[in-house]
């Protein structure tokens, strides 16, 4: 008989619905059974995308053994952390202060009956194995705990307590220099791998933020080294592995560090600033492979993780309980798929070698196509056809089809990234755009989550607001269209009202009151893509609050940023906007289409648009207009001199 789960929207949570544990979703009658029955609280938070919280839930979650156990001495509650990230971000500060490590998912935590945390973990293996007590283990001691001293649980719960109640800030301040460029390049250096590309061993992640900002001065301050840290690591995730050639689209991470074996999740968020990063890579270096790669990375995204204008948060990394078994090939299918397809067997056996399809496999027996090298070979799209029907007859993995606010904001940036190279992306940008804002924007509120079809319910928090300003931006630069802009304004002015406070940014304030990052995680900071929002907004509508809020935050985080500025590249480019300035083109629609071509190519990455009747072309910085020029060709010239 399935449990509470069953009638929740979040797919996540359904997914659990038949489950032997009594779960209950995040609610108060969960919370006040706790307190009446007197019984401990286990809290699970995950994803469903989230290959450990499967694993768990076959595990741990489907034995009747211990689900007999947790129904008779625990309130068993699941979050999903996509539905609720300030839930998450609370917790995994909890599983930080006692473990002295960053947690991760699935994340477990005990609580006392009114909510004090005493104990947090990540996956927890059935029986003791891994060094790890097992969970059976684990909630028995717990119980017998809880039963015979609580007092104990108590006082270690509440010493907890005070250690999470938030800290008055900040550290010291430090000057904000242009230094900051060098030190993050130096630091780059010293993490780069120069053999695969990236900035880390296994397990290796895109790091968006890194390579954009990076792409940014090897244009600003022509740094060689920087473009090809930033280039070469974009060229070796598009061999395959992380990304995948045959459908498109990347997956979360690698597990190795030649980025071959990933987990296998796809989510829109890393899709999204992807196609960000390698257009920006196309538009740096000219290479038809960034592109490409752009290109097929939406196709994926709108053939696989689309409705009615909107992209779906993420798709699983397991079919049918098996991680990759979607994605990878026996070299036996391939080679008699291609002599189906007209290729002779020397052919066949060439074309498996280029892709790394072996006999022995790259991966548990199977393979995942990999390039050898950079270049696709001219037979490569009649085998990619071949390749993908192939997949065709495969279940796809699970798409979790949840609209969230902040991930749709991404890729609507994308999608106008991509309509600056070619118009066709440009209704698709817009319409997208529009489809969020009608779903999620109402009554002057912004939503931070529906599913596919059904009405959202819970408000946003920090980051729906910064990205979807930042969409809203990124609209205005392409179209210069008004209406952007204004209501880029007043989500800017709602998002400062609800989580600034002198210079510093709160992800939620509500049921759980939680500081926003400055560091760049899973993608750039909440906060940083707020505070180039705000310095956007100073430089278009020439209002000095919005420089002046995002000087008070960068002044707040200052020593953090200036001393490690690759553990914040988001916040970075943040304070190199605000010391060197925006420079602003000011023009009417009709020219600033005219010059496209010589915008494009400004060898300055701060630059933004301003629609204005001119007669010429105005270049202005924060201070003063100090260019004019009459045609783009006097423009280029005067961009020149920046």
């Amino acid at each position: 008989m399935p449990n509470r789960l069953v009638h929740e929207d979040s797919p996540y949570l359904r997914q659990h619905a038949e489950n032997p544990v009594d779960w209950w979703p995040w609610c108060d009658e969960a919370f006040a059974l706790a307190l009446e029955t007197n019984r401990p609280i286990f809290l699970s938070i995950g994803y469903s995308s989230c290959h450990w919280c499967h694993v768990m839930e076959r595990e741990v979650f489907e034995d009747e053994k211990i689900a007999a156990y947790l129904n008779a001495h625990f309130v068993s509650i699941k979050v999903d952390r996509e539905e609720r990230p300030d839930i998450d971000k609370h917790y995994q500060s909890v599983h930080q202060l006692l473990n002295q490590r960053p947690g991760g998912w699935p994340l477990s935590i005990f609580m006392t009956p009114d909510k004090k945390p005493f104990f947090a973990g990540t996956y927890i293996p059935p029986v003791r194995k891994y060094n790890m007590m097992g969970f059976l283990e684990l909630i028995e001691v717990i119980d017998k705990k809880w039963r015979q001293a609580p007092e104990d649980i108590v006082k270690n719960a509440d010493e907890i307590a005070r250690f999470l109640e938030p800290k008055e800030g900040p550290v010291k301040a430090t000057r904000l220099e242009p230094l900051v460029a060098d030190s993050f390049i130096r630091q780059a250096r010293e993490s780069y791998d120069a053999t695969y590309g990236g900035f880390s061993k296994a397990p290796k992640f895109p790091h968006t933020s890194t390579l954009e900002l990076l792409l940014d001065l090897g244009l600003f301050k022509q740094f060689d080294e920087a473009d090809e840290m930033a280039l070469h690591t974009l060229r070796m995730m598009a061999r395959g592995g992380l990304y995948d050639p045959v459908d498109g689209g990347f997956c979360r991470y690698s597990t190795d560090d030649f980025w071959l074996v990933p987990h296998f999740e796809k989510m829109t968020y890393d899709n999204a600033l992807l196609i960000r990063a390698y257009i920006q890579a196309y538009r740096r270096s000219g290479e038809a492979l960034f592109w490409q790669i752009a290109r097929e990375t939406i196709a994926f995204m709108e053939e696989k993780m689309q409705e009615s204008r909107l992209f779906y948060a993420a798709s699983d990394a397991d079919t049918e309980g098996v991680e990759g078994k979607y994605f990878v090939y026996d070299y036996d299918e391939v080679v008699e798929a291609l002599k189906k397809g007209g290729f002779d067997a020397d052919e066949a056996r060439e074309i498996c070698q280029e892709l790394s399809i072996t006999k022995e496999g790259n991966f548990e027996g199977k393979s995942i196509v990999r390039f050898q090298g950079d270049a696709r070979p001219a037979w490569w799209p009649k085998v990619r056809k071949i390749l993908r029907d192939l997949r065709s007859s495969r279940p796809y993995p699970f798409i979790d089809k949840k609209i969230l606010t902040s991930w749709n904001a991404m890729m609507v940036g994308a999608l106008f990234a991509a309509a600056d190279i070619d118009e066709s992306y440009l209704e698709r940008a817009s319409a997208s755009l529009e489809a969020l804002l009608a779903l999620m924007r109402k009554e002057n509120r912004l939503y931070h989550s529906a599913l596919a079809g059904k009405s959202p319910t819970i408000e946003g928090f920090l980051e729906d607001y910064a990205y979807l300003t930042d969409a809203l931006l990124r609209a205005y630069e392409t179209t210069q269209k008004e209406r952007w802009l204004v209501e880029a304004r007043l989500l800017a002015d709602e998002a400062i009202a609800r989580f600034h406070h002198r210079g510093r940014w709160y992800f939620s304030r509500g049921e759980f009151t939680t500081e926003a990052d400055i560091a760049d995680t899973s993608y750039p900071a909440s906060a940083a893509v707020m505070t180039e929002a705000l310095l956007s907004l100073a430089s278009l509508l020439g209002e000095a609050r919005y420089r002046e809020i995002a000087f008070k935050t960068l002044e707040y985080h200052s020593y953090k940023i200036m001393r490690y500025p690759l553990y914040h590249p988001a916040f970075t480019t943040a304070v190199l906007r605000f010391v060197h300035e925006d420079v602003v083109v000011k023009a009417t629609p009709e020219k600033l289409k005219e010059a496209k071509e010589v915008l494009k190519k400004a060898p300055y990455p701060w630059l933004l648009l301003k629609s204005e009747a001119t007669p010429g072309y105005l270049v202005c910085n924060q201070h003063s207009c100090f260019a004019q020029a009459e045609n783009p060709e006097a423009l280029a010239k005067a961009l020149a001199k920046i």
